[in-house]
């Protein structure tokens, strides 16, 4: 697995220091530079062409999707993370309408950061949080992890977040990192619609088997 190259634009110290902290320990990323400005971000992105660039929705001089949008329109455009504080519907619709590949939210527990940065690059491998939705996946067609499936069997027994990461040996944090993902892909809300859409699939995915071997 190659190594990725990374662009942080950021302007909070405290949250650059986190970032530069998890991914010094990986080997799958190298960060390229951070930038404090949007067109500080932009210039860098052009000189140092990175795979990757983990945006923050608010920067001093620029709005976070503006910069996107200019990202966007590079000779070699970068996959685009966007990077919030905020999680509101109408900002991560707004983000992946102008390009972005994912939207993590910042209360993401900093050790799950690279997992989700590859996945953004990567959705052959795993699919990320807050995965682009207008790539074209469907309701009928997003595959879940094991991960995921583990954690859905898990509230089938009414375990609170807290139980489920002490099942799994997860944090609560990264079990709300999965639910996200849970509830993005299937398009629902809540724990009872996921499980409702859970056992839909289920069922439809047994019938379309059925189907197949009667037509055998």
């Amino acid at each position: 697995m190659r190594q990725l190259t990374l662009v942080v634009g950021e302007d909070h110290p405290l949250m650059v220091d986190a970032v530069q902290l998890v991914l010094s320990e990986s080997t799958e990323f190298e960060i390229a530079g951070v930038a404090s400005s949007g067109a500080d971000v932009i210039a860098l992105a052009e000189r140092s062409e990175p795979d990757l660039v983990l945006l923050d929705v608010e920067l001093p001089d620029a709005d976070g999707i503006e910069v996107l949008r200019a990202l966007q329109r590079l000779a070699n455009p970068p996959q685009v993370v966007m990077f919030s504080a905020h999680e509101n519907t109408e900002l991560v619709d707004e983000a992946f309408r102008a390009g972005a590949s994912a939207f993590i939210c910042k209360r993401i527990d900093p050790w799950d950061l690279p997992a989700a940065l590859r996945q953004a690059v990567d959705p052959t491998l795993f699919q990320p949080l807050r995965v682009n939705p207008i790539a074209g996946t469907t309701k009928a067609d997003v595959e879940l992890t094991e991960r995921e499936l583990q954690i859905l069997d898990a509230l089938a027994d009414g375990l609170t977040n807290k139980q489920i990461g002490q099942r799994l040996w997860l944090s609560e944090q990264t079990v709300k990192f999965h639910l996200s993902s849970v509830y993005r892909k299937l398009g629902v809300s809540s724990r009872t619609e996921a499980l409702a859409a859970t056992y839909r699939r289920r069922v439809n995915g047994s019938r379309r088997a059925k189907a197949r071997a009667a037509t055998r």
